[in-house]
């Protein structure tokens, strides 16, 4: 083992450093799959780092073997150019989801909109409990803001999210009439439209409550649907899943825009 040790220097020696980092880079991509994984969100982009994880360990043999320079040169152009401009629109989409974060909430709100996420059995799971906690605090300062809960039942989901949510809060000593429960919506559209449906979007100021990184889509979103006076309170993620969300979220702003959501 001694000798195994001593030679550990001659071995990286011989590796050559990019070779070297991308697998560092292969690795860490396949551990925070497995973490992403096993958080369970009903969502199938761990796959992502997954992908990511298999192309860090490809890009060795590609280097050792030439095999990029084998691509016929009008392809490789045109991948650069094609790679140049999704990373520009990537950088820039990144630059306003991360703008969200600093969203502070403006004049006292009418009424806040919490959006819903996952639930474990009969409990928010840590991103819910996040929001719901900071919709805590915001209904604590305000005692005259009402909330709406907003959260249907996914397939994977033995109640409606809306109903745990409300749960939630009057465990924690909010009065149950200032609860008002959405729980048919899917996703963030039907969040916002149904919420609209129990409060006028136009003349109500209304806070939407949700994680950081997906403030700049619920905002946009609702201003879509004819908000006029909002704003967004953020509430606190999980710094370990802080990457995994950003980047998913940049797939749901892209989306949302190009569907005419936002």
């Amino acid at each position: 083992m001694q000798n195994i040790i001593s030679k550990i220097p001659e071995i990286l020696k011989c590796i050559r450093l990019p070779y070297l980092l991308w697998c560092i880079a292969g690795v860490l991509f396949f551990i925070y799959a497995i973490i992403i994984y096993r958080v369970g969100s009903g969502t199938t982009f761990f796959m992502l780092w997954f992908i990511a994880s298999f192309c860090s360990f490809l890009m060795p043999i590609v280097l050792k073997f030439g095999l990029w320079l084998k691509v016929p040169r009008p392809l490789r152009i045109t991948f650069w150019i094609l790679f140049s401009i999704g990373s520009a629109i990537f950088i820039l989409v990144e630059g306003l989801v991360i703008s969200g974060f600093f969203s502070k909430p403006g004049p006292k709100a009418d009424c806040i909109i919490v959006l819903g996420a996952q639930i474990r059995g009969d409990y928010p799971s840590v991103v819910l409990k996040y929001r719901l906690d900071r919709a805590y605090d915001y209904l604590c300062e305000y005692p005259d803001t009402i909330a709406i809960v907003s959260g249907g039942q996914g397939s994977n989901e033995p109640l409606p999210e809306a109903e745990v949510m409300s749960s939630y809060l009057v465990s924690r000593g909010i009065d149950p009439s200032r609860i008002l429960i959405e729980d048919q919506s899917t996703n963030t559209i039907e969040n916002i439209k149904n919420s609209f449906k129990l409060v006028d979007p136009k003349s109500t100021r209304i806070g939407i409550v949700t994680s950081n990184f997906h403030i700049f889509r619920g905002v946009a979103i609702a201003r879509r649907q004819g908000a006029k006076n909002i704003c967004g309170i953020p509430a606190d993620s999980h710094k370990l899943y802080m990457l995994n969300n950003v980047v998913r979220e940049f797939f749901g702003v892209v989306k949302d825009k190009v569907l005419g959501n936002m």
